[in-house]
């Protein structure tokens, strides 16, 4: 897809409209135009910057879709057309890049097209969830309301996703200063050990010498080993976007030992709180479940949702049909059965999904708790390691020469 701008004339005003588009080429732009109501008097095609400094200023983040989100439910639920509310944000949003997108849907709506098809052109922005509880808004007439779920969805998962990439953090910067200290050492310490031994014309100890060796090959040979880590992250990033990949990755996310129970307690939570948001609003439990299936973004977790959802389809009821399955923690199918029992699946998908996050805080606490003493024992084996291959030989040579 290209971004095109354009000046063009709305057929039903006579207004003149500058904005952009999306399309395949210029002649494709000119009969989406035409198609939404528009006479094009110029299109050109925009030359975005694919800078790293241009997509790290321009990208959309959660956080501007949530205030996107927030501002468009306020401005709907305060009376004001449609149109108006999205020309509102227009002028009003900050983001260059979601600016455009909201002037976009804009343009479709002033075409004729419905909220949720404007939104549903850009899914790559929006996402399922997004779309379905703005076209079961439109329907049921509480769109105001849709949104704002939809705004409340979307701080929950940020503020779950933040809490877990925290956690993260910690131990990824403290393992890389152990890597830097290793190289630094074996750089600069290493080397002068055994000009040492050279002038005292003397062997070093074996620990010594595989130090020596290391430092050897990373002062020769760094921009080989550079090279090679480059190229071994490339096919690895490559092999991660094929089918294969993308399996292997969420499985070992499903089954790594410490984070394999975190991992397992946020799909739980994600599932269950987009179930309880999409069911509020009126989405059909088969929408409900693909749609919840797309954005788990685990395709082991999804395959388990869509073997239930085929259960359903067939006339099982969903506790039953997510019983036998793996991955799906025991509270969940627990927890939907009163909620079918009770006629309010809804609402006990909600209080499921309060447990699991509450879980997932602990959870995050704990692994926090283990990986401070692990990160330490490994601090001390690699520091001890470095110290005994650099201060040994050093004092066997001081205990020979006392001799």
């Amino acid at each position: 897809m290209k971004k095109f701008s354009y000046e063009a004339r709305d057929q039903s005003s006579g207004k003149i409209v500058k904005a952009s588009v999306q399309a395949d080429s210029e002649s494709a732009a000119a009969r989406l135009l035409s198609e939404q109501g528009f006479n094009p008097l110029s299109i050109k095609e925009t030359d975005e910057s694919t800078g790293f400094f241009s997509k790290l200023t321009g990208r959309i983040t959660m956080k501007d879709k949530i205030v996107f989100t927030r501002q468009l439910a306020t401005l709907i639920g305060a009376g004001l057309p449609l149109a108006q509310s999205l020309r509102t944000i227009v002028d009003q949003t900050e983001n260059k890049q979601l600016q455009g997108i909201a002037q976009e849907v804009l343009t479709a709506v002033e075409g004729g097209k419905s909220l949720s098809e404007a939104f549903s052109k850009r899914k790559d922005v929006f996402g399922p969830i997004f779309i379905a509880l703005v076209s079961a808004g439109e329907a049921s007439g509480t769109l105001d309301q849709s949104l704002q779920r939809v705004a409340t969805q979307q701080e929950k998962d940020a503020a779950v996703m933040s809490k877990i990439k925290g956690a993260l953090t910690y131990p990824i910067i403290v393992l890389f200063v152990i890597l830097g200290v290793v190289v630094f050492m074996l750089v600069t310490v290493v080397p002068q050990v055994e000009n040492l031994y050279d002038d005292l014309g003397k062997s070093l100890p074996l620990l010594t010498q595989i130090m020596v060796d290391a430092a050897k090959i990373v002062t020769s040979w760094w921009w080989v080993i550079l090279i090679v880590v480059g190229i071994g992250i490339y096919f690895l990033l490559q092999y991660f976007k094929t089918e294969s990949g993308i399996k292997a990755k969420d499985s070992f996310k499903l089954n790594v030992p410490i984070f394999k129970g975190l991992f397992r307690k946020l799909y739980m939570a994600r599932f269950a709180r987009t179930g309880q948001t999409l069911l509020s609003t009126g989405v059909s439990m088969l929408d409900t479940l693909k749609i919840t299936g797309d954005a788990l973004n685990n395709t082991i977790v999804q395959g388990s949702i869509v073997r239930a959802a085929e259960k359903v389809k067939g006339g099982k009821e969903l506790s039953t049909a997510l019983q036998p399955e793996d991955y799906i923690l025991p509270l969940v199918p627990q927890m939907i059965k009163i909620g079918e029992q009770s006629g309010r699946i809804d609402e006990m998908m909600g209080k499921t999904a309060q447990v699991y996050e509450d879980e997932l805080d602990e959870e995050i606490k704990t692994i926090s708790t283990m990986i401070e003493p692990l990160l330490m024992v490994v601090l001390a084996v690699v520091a001890g390691g470095m110290v005994g291959a650099i201060l040994f030989p050093i004092y066997s040579l001081v205990n020979g020469i006392n001799v």
